[in-house]
C-alpha cells in the first residue's frame, strides 16, 4: 500500500483541535517573537506483523524560512539522513531510525524541537476598485495553480456549476474571491471530521473545518482560472495549556499543548500577488467577506507557516493512513507543543557569539597569512640582498665590474 508523506498526515489530523471562529487577542507587531516547538512521535505496534518503516515514516517537516519568519532545527533524537522536497516543494528531512522495521509489541519514539522567530507582518490594502482582472494573470501561474490536481476536482459539474453562478460575469480578481468567501461562509458550516473532505463533499455536506473550507474555496478559484493553493500552520495558544484528543478507533493519539493546527487558503490576487484568504480564524469576523484577508490568521505573529499543499493528493493520503493503521493494528502517539521564548533567548545569543567568533577567526586567520607573506617575502628579499653582497665582494667579480 503506498503511503505518502507522514509529516504532513499528521498536521490535517490536528486541525480539529482548532474549534475558534476568531482571534482575540493580537500583540502589537512591532519587534520579533520567539517560539520553541517540540513535537515528540512514537509508533507502536500491537499487531501480528512486521511494521516496515519507509521514507515518508521518518520524515519531518523543516517548516518555511521567509520574511515573516526563521525556524532552525536544533535538535532530533536520530541524525539526519537526508534533506529532500516533497511533491510541494516542502523541505524535509529524513531520520535515521534505529531498525528498519518495528517487531510486534515494539515501539519506536522519536522527538524533534525547532526555534522560531517570528517578525512582525503586514499585508498590503486592498480594495476591489484596485483589482485587476482575469485577464491579468500570468499564464506561468495558470498552468501551475489552476490544474486539476488531486484535490480540486475542477472538472466536477456541480462544482463548476456553482463557481460559475456565483462568478457571474463578474472579472475582478478580488471580487470574484471575495464572492466566494461569502457563499462558502454562508452556506457551509464549521464541523470537524477525522480525515479531510473533497471539495464536492464538502458541498454535498454543506459542513467542514479549516482545510475542508479552503479546499472548496481553491476549487472554485482554479475553476475560474485564479491561483490558488492550501498552506498549513500552528498557531501559539496561550490559553490552551493541554488537550488530548483521540482518533481512528483510538490508534492515534494527539496531545497539544499551548498549539493548534489551522488551514488556509494562498490566492494570487493581481496587483498584489500572493495573498492568505482565511475562512474560519479571522480577525474581525466575515461579516465583510474581504476580511478573510485583511484579518486572516497568519498575518499574526503567533502563527507559524509550516507547509504548503499543491500537488499532494493528502485527503487520498490520510485515508490511505487510516485503514493501514487500522488494518495492521499499529497506533501512533503523538505530543506537541508551542512555548514563548525571549527572542534573543541564550541559544539565539549562542549563535550569534559564535557568528562573530567564526568572523573573527577568519579575519585573523586572513591577518596572520598577510603577515606571514610579508615576512616571507622581506626574509627573501634580505637574503637575496645578502646573496649579491657576497657576490660582488669577490675579486674576480669586482674585477669584471670594472672594481679595483
Amino acid at each position: 500500500m503506498k503511503r505518502e508523506i507522514a509529516a504532513t498526515f499528521f498536521v490535517f489530523m490536528l486541525f480539529s483541535t482548532l474549534t475558534y471562529n476568531c482571534l482575540i487577542a493580537v500583540k502589537a507587531q512591532t519587534q520579533d517573537l520567539g517560539y520553541t516547538i517540540d513535537m515528540s512521535v512514537t509508533f507502536s505496534n500491537n499487531g501480528t506483523s512486521n511494521w516496515t518503516f519507509t521514507k515518508e515514516d521518518k520524515a519531518i517537516s523543516l517548516f518555511m524560512n521567509n520574511t515573516w519568519q526563521t525556524v532552525q532545527l536544533v535538535n532530533h533524537s536520530y541524525r539526519i539522513e537526508s534533506r529532500e522536497t516533497d511533491e510541494d516543494g516542502n523541505p524535509l528531512a529524513v531520520l535515521q531510525f534505529p531498525e528498519p522495521e518495528l517487531e510486534p509489541e515494539q515501539n519506536v519514539s522519536y522527538t524533534v524541537t525547532y526555534n522560531v522567530i517570528s517578525k512582525p507582518r503586514s499585508l498590503p490594502e486592498v480594495d476591489e476598485e484596485t483589482s485587476e482582472t482575469l485577464d491579468e494573470i500570468p499564464e506561468n501561474l495558470r498552468e501551475e495553480y489552476c490544474k486539476a490536481e488531486k484535490n480540486w476536482l475542477i472538472n466536477d459539474p456541480e462544482l463548476q456549476e456553482l463557481a460559475n453562478n456565483i462568478a457571474g460575469g463578474e472579472t475582478r480578481i478580488l471580487t470574484l474571491v471575495k464572492n466566494y468567501v461569502a457563499w462558502i461562509d454562508s452556506n457551509v458550516k464549521y464541523k470537524t471530521h477525522e480525515v479531510p473532505l473533497y471539495p464536492n463533499e464538502t458541498l454535498e455536506f454543506k459542513e467542514g473545518d479549516c482545510d475542508d473550507k479552503a479546499i472548496l474555496l481553491i476549487t472554485l478559484c482554479r475553476i475560474s482560472g485564479i491561483p490558488a493553493y492550501l498552506q498549513v500552520g500552528c498557531i501559539y495558544l496561550s490559553e490552551t495549556a493541554y488537550l488530548r484528543e483521540e482518533y481512528w478507533e483510538n490508534h492515534v493519539t494527539v496531545v497539544s499543548k499551548r498549539i493548534g493546527w489551522h488551514g488556509w487558503a494562498m490566492v494570487y490576487i493581481p496587483p498584489w500577488g500572493w495573498l492568505p484568504v482565511d475562512l474560519t480564524y479571522v480577525r474581525g469576523g466575515l461579516s465583510n467577506p474581504l476580511n478573510a484577508i485583511r484579518g486572516a490568521a497568519v498575518t499574526v505573529q503567533t502563527v507559524i507557516q509550516y507547509m504548503n499543499v499543491s500537488e499532494t493528493d493528502y485527503v487520498a493520503s490520510s485515508r490511505r493512513y487510516k485503514e493501514f493503521l487500522l488494518e495492521n493494528d499499529f497506533y501512533i502517539y503523538e505530543q506537541d507543543e508551542i512555548v514563548e521564548v525571549d527572542p534573543t533567548s541564550p541559544w539565539n545569543e549562542l549563535v550569534e557569539l559564535l557568528f562573530h567568533l567564526i568572523l573573527i577567526a577568519v579575519v585573523g586567520l586572513t591577518v596572520a597569512v598577510i603577515i606571514v607573506g610579508i615576512v616571507y617575502v622581506t626574509k627573501r628579499k634580505r637574503e637575496s640582498r645578502t646573496v649579491q653582497l657576497v657576490q660582488l665582494s669577490e675579486p674576480g667579480r669586482r674585477r669584471n665590474l670594472g672594481f679595483s
